[in-house]
């Protein structure tokens, strides 16, 4: 049944043939044979005088009680009669009488039709086809029609909620889907991180879990007792039977093996211990929910359509479909009007996600599965769909992630949030924006502590005029010059085949190594499932005993070549305020060792342990080493303050009467990368530590300085100056996520001279960018697209980046054109 209303079934019977004649009925029912004469009596009471009983037409007013008592059953239903009407009756009549069986009938009635007329068929056809009911074959002379005013399902009983914006939120309970609690997945054991290599045999220790020292036993287990459960122990892992892994993920109780879920299981039981969670951790993943499909959404909220389609089928659309559909769906003029206004939001709202190129988005699209750009453009959209004006909007590099092809789309969206009257301030290095900008004010003139001065302030006529930093590379005063030549790609290769994760086209790339291959292509075209979640879990699942999760691929060869891959990406280098620059590139302990070695030290009986704010022997005891001392404000947030005790300088007063060229261990903390070089010469061990955060453009960074505080490219770069400390001589694959971000074009000059000191290492570099420079300082291009989502995931041209450049169907060709020729 659809919800009805008496005014709109009224509507429908006026359209009833003059000659049809229809009766308005409305349910009751009892349980036995005193409820039936209570429910009698009230019918009675009030002045309803027919009933409608297996068929026939009873006279509740005159007829003996013994003929109408035998005539009805002892329990169930019946329908009592309100009305009878000709087609033609006055729609006062009509309206009221359905007004009052609704009343009466807690919201359900029937429009009973006499089957003995000719006209019959013809009157129902004008009213069952309205609210998607069938007709069926008449049982008797009466045929009611049931309808509801309510949201119920007169066929199987099913009352649905009365539709409201929560309801179609997987964020509130009413909507969510109970089983995954709204979140479209569920997590469980995944096989791919069970059985990372999946050609060893179950002797062989194919099960990752049981290969630890502390539960091998289950594998002697399993060894003993596999015969008899029929469970192969000696092929390789892929080639087991569906019976086999059953009995391996199931067990079997008669002969004493629990399985791998009674394994989990009785982990489960000592989840309070923290290295249980871990380890339980490793070997689950997140699967779509069995009972939503993905959807998040229960089966109440997904019973409402729209355009044909519920609610998540609607989300299930790219944006640009989703408007279409929204544009071209038929309403009544009276719904249209009600729903004009939400309308119109809508429309407005996806026309700005397609203006800033977003259009191929989908709008169930999780923000974790965002690349870098997309997230960005979709933030802005917020700012873009406000229709505020005389507002000052404050950007933080909103072009990070982009691609140049996506950076011009969002130039016009930027431009067009000034153009209404705002005020857009932007904190940027990308060239395309620079050139844009009416109002250009650099700072610097240095990093640090060298900068914080206002070196430029002005229009792009008074820039080019200008000796500032930015001016010189922006007219072409200063550049990063194009490698004279590439390096050979002829030291192997990484080759992967058929990768096919989200929008990758079963694909077959070729990786170079041993110099600097970069892949590139529009924002979203899929670059990060390729080379962070295809490439980087097939390596390192290879050559580590690790369980990374990876996106399906066929195979990959090469993997031999190198020792070790490591994933510099832009994820922090510690959530603890306690770690810093020195601490990362363990070049605190060489400085912890120079003050042991004073005199004073020495006299003192103090180790080098005594100089660690980790350590209770030197630290301040109220602050515990961290120099500040958080408040907890209970209902606000947490106050931080610096120590009263030690005022932030971490240490105990004795440790601080320590000195080392009249400096103390807090002093040499609060110095800058640069002035420790020069303050701890002759300590050449710790001097090769801080020149290496010098080579990767770190050294106006202080030595104390929390990790907490640094951006992203700061912590990419501090990740590549720990590996270049350890000047380890293993042949490390290192990829790198975007490495420019945050970084200013000078800043990429001491970026590119460290990709040089590291393949000249004899390590190999896979890059993830969208920079300019970086491109053409490339030795290798591999370029995605040609467009983003399911028009990317296809390799578009690879090779040298004149080559790149050359070809006609690449987008990035035609911006990288102008530096490589």
């Amino acid at each position: 049944s659809r919800l009805c209303t008496p005014e709109s079934v009224a509507r429908l019977l006026e359209q009833l043939p003059a000659a049809a004649r229809v009766m308005i009925a409305f349910p009751v029912a009892w349980e036995n044979v005193s409820d039936r004469a209570a429910v009698l009596a009230e019918l009675q009471a009030a002045g309803f005088v027919r009933l409608l009983a297996a068929g026939q037409v009873l006279n509740l007013g005159h007829d003996p009680r013994q003929e109408l008592a035998s005539a009805l059953p002892e329990s169930g239903q019946v329908w009592v009669i309100v009305d009878r009407l000709r087609g033609g009756d006055p729609a006062e009549r009509t309206t009221e009488s359905l007004e009052q069986a609704f009343a009466h009938g807690a919201g359900e009635l029937a429009i009973v039709f006499d089957t003995q007329q000719a006209v019959w068929r013809d009157a129902a056809a004008a009213v069952a086809p309205q609210w998607q009911v069938p007709l069926g074959e008449p049982q008797s002379p009466w045929l009611p029609l049931r309808l509801s005013r309510q949201l119920r399902c007169l066929q199987c009983g099913i009352d649905y909620p009365d539709p409201e914006p929560r309801l179609f939120s997987f964020n509130s309970p009413l909507g969510a889907c109970p089983t995954c609690e709204g979140f479209g997945d569920t997590i469980d054991l995944d096989w791919d991180l069970l059985v990372p290599d999946k050609r060893k045999t179950l002797r062989e220790g194919a099960l990752a879990p049981w290969n630890t020292p502390a539960h091998s036993h289950h594998l002697q287990q399993l060894l003993g007792v596999a015969e008899n459960l029929g469970i192969p122990v000696d092929v390789p892992f892929s080639k087991l039977g569906k019976r086999s892994l059953q009995r391996l993920l199931e067990g079997d109780r008669r002969h004493g093996f629990a399985g791998l879920q009674g394994f989990f299981a009785a982990l489960e039981r000592k989840k309070y211990k923290m290295h249980v969670r871990v380890f339980l951790a490793r070997w689950r993943s997140y699967n779509t929910c069995h009972d939503c499909g993905g959807a998040r959404l229960n089966r109440l909220a997904l019973a409402f359509q729209l355009a044909g389609r519920n609610f998540a089928q609607l989300c299930d659309l790219e944006i640009v479909q989703l408007d279409q559909v929204l544009s071209e769906m038929s309403l009544t003029p009276r719904v249209s009007q009600i729903v004009a206004g939400p309308r119109e939001q809508l429309h407005l709202r996806l026309g700005y996600l397609q203006a800033v190129g977003l259009g191929y988005l989908t709008l169930n699209r999780t923000l974790r599965t965002l690349s870098g750009g997309e997230a960005q453009r979709t933030a802005l959209t917020a700012a873009l769909g406000s229709n505020l004006v005389n507002m000052l909007y404050v950007l933080d590099e909103p072009s990070v992630g982009l691609h140049p092809h996506d950076v011009q789309q969002l130039a016009g969206a930027i431009e067009r949030l000034a153009d209404r009257g705002n005020t857009v301030l932007m904190i940027e290095h990308e060239e395309e924006l620079l050139r844009r900008a009416e109002w250009l004010i650099e700072v610097g003139p240095q990093a640090g502590s060298g900068g914080g001065q206002i070196v430029f302030s002005g229009d792009q006529v008074a820039l080019a005029a200008s000796q500032s930093l930015t001016g010189d590379y922006l007219h072409g005063r200063r550049q990063i010059t194009v490698p004279a030549a590439r390096r050979c790609t002829e030291q192997g290769w990484l080759r992967l085949r058929d990768c096919s994760g989200h929008n990758l086209q079963h694909i077959d790339v070729d990786f170079p190594l041993g110099v600097m291959c970069v892949v590139t292509g529009v924002s979203g075209s899929g670059k990060s499932s390729l080379v962070q979640d295809t490439l980087y879990g097939a390596l390192v699942n290879r050559l580590s005993s690790q369980s990374v999760k990876r996106l399906p691929y066929a195979s990959v060869e090469g993997s031999g070549l190198i020792d070790e891959c490591i994933l510099v990406d832009q994820s922090p280098i510690s959530r603890s305020p306690r770690s810093n620059p020195v601490t990362y590139i363990k070049a605190f302990d060489e400085i912890r060792k120079v003050f042991a070695e004073t005199s004073d030290a020495k006299a003192h009986n103090y180790t080098a342990s005594h100089f660690s704010f980790n350590s209770a022997l030197g630290r301040c005891p109220t602050c515990q080493g961290d120099g500040q001392l958080q408040i907890d404000m209970q209902f606000l947030a947490d106050v931080s303050m610096t120590c009263g005790d030690c005022g932030g300088d971490r240490y105990k007063p004795a440790i601080l009467q320590i000195r080392y060229r009249d400096r103390n261990i807090a002093d040499v903390l609060h110095m800058s990368v640069r002035e420790a070089m020069h303050f701890f010469r002759g300590a050449q061990r710790l001097q090769q530590k801080l020149k290496v955060l010098m080579d990767v453009g770190l050294d106006y960074l202080q030595l104390g300085q929390s990790a907490t505080t640094l951006s992203a490219g700061e912590g990419q770069r501090l990740k590549l100056a720990a590996y270049l400390a350890s000047a380890t001589r293993r042949k490390t694959l290192f990829i790198l996520d975007e490495p420019t971000t945050g970084l200013h074009t000078h800043d990429i000059l001491q970026l590119l001279d460290c990709f040089d000191a590291l393949i000249a290492a004899g390590h190999s570099l896979i890059v993830v960018e969208h920079n300019l420079h970086i491109m053409a300082a490339a030795d290798y291009l591999i370029d995605l697209g040609p467009g983003a989502a399911g028009a990317g995931g296809r390799i578009v041209v690879s090779g040298t980046p004149e080559q790149v450049a050359a070809c006609p169907a690449s987008a990035t060709a035609r911006h990288l054109r102008p530096l490589v020729g």
